[in-house]
């Protein structure tokens, strides 16, 4: 049988992962303007998300802007679109799963044995959905990095890490350690069966002789 606590933390980590895969998403800053170099412009700071572009004024006036075409835009905003969305699907269908596998939900009560399977299918698509939104986050930090050190790049053109690049990493971490907290509880071949004794001589051999 699964142990109900290690259930309800590895769901906890993961539901506290989709919720940050989802800040991380809408957030628009992906990546910021970096300040490295000499004749740095200060007065204005440029954001880029996904989404939407922004840039703020050092009076404190922030002007947004959506993006105007899904086709003009670069490949790694795209991609990166498609996997953090993808992992926030899978981690809503891993929810629902969950609520019927879990040890603490009434849900298949009667049937111990699936219940744990259904758990451990929902713990393996929280796996999946963080590594997602992991290989999302990572690819698009290394074209940010890959452009920094690039000397064609322009200094004034250059961007750093955003928040949303490091919230995104941690949401997806801790969906992958609930994910595994989820699947350490493998479902026994045993569960939910009465134990068996072996049977007392007694009882095999009621009417013996002896001479």
């Amino acid at each position: 049988m699964a142990n109900a606590g290690i259930q309800l933390l590895g769901f906890t980590l993961a539901f506290l992962g989709f919720v940050g895969s989802i800040a991380s998403t809408v957030m628009v800053e992906w990546k910021a303007s970096s300040y490295a170099g000499d004749n740095i412009i200060t007065a204005q700071a440029m954001y880029e998300g996904l989404w939407k572009t922004c840039v703020s004024q050092s009076t404190g006036q922030i002007q947004c802007k959506v993006y105007d075409s899904l086709l003009q835009l670069p490949g790694i905003v795209q991609g990166t679109r498609g996997l953090m969305l993808s992992s926030i699907l899978l981690s809503f269908i891993s929810i629902l799963v969950e609520v019927v596998g879990m040890r603490c939900t009434t849900c298949m009560a009667d049937q111990p044995e699936q219940k744990d399977k259904v758990a451990l299918t929902g713990g393996v698509i929280f796996i999946i959905a963080g590594l997602l939104a992991l290989v999302g986050t990572s690819w698009y930090g290394h074209r940010i990095a890959q452009d920094f050190y690039n000397p064609f790049t322009p200094t004034n053109s250059r961007f750093e890490f955003g928040s949303a690049l490091y919230v995104g990493w941690g949401a997806a971490c801790l969906t992958i350690i609930g994910g595994g907290f989820l699947c350490c509880n493998c479902p026994s071949k045993s569960s939910g069966k009465s134990p068996r004794y072996p049977p007392s001589h007694s009882a095999s051999q009621p009417g013996r002789d002896y001479v």
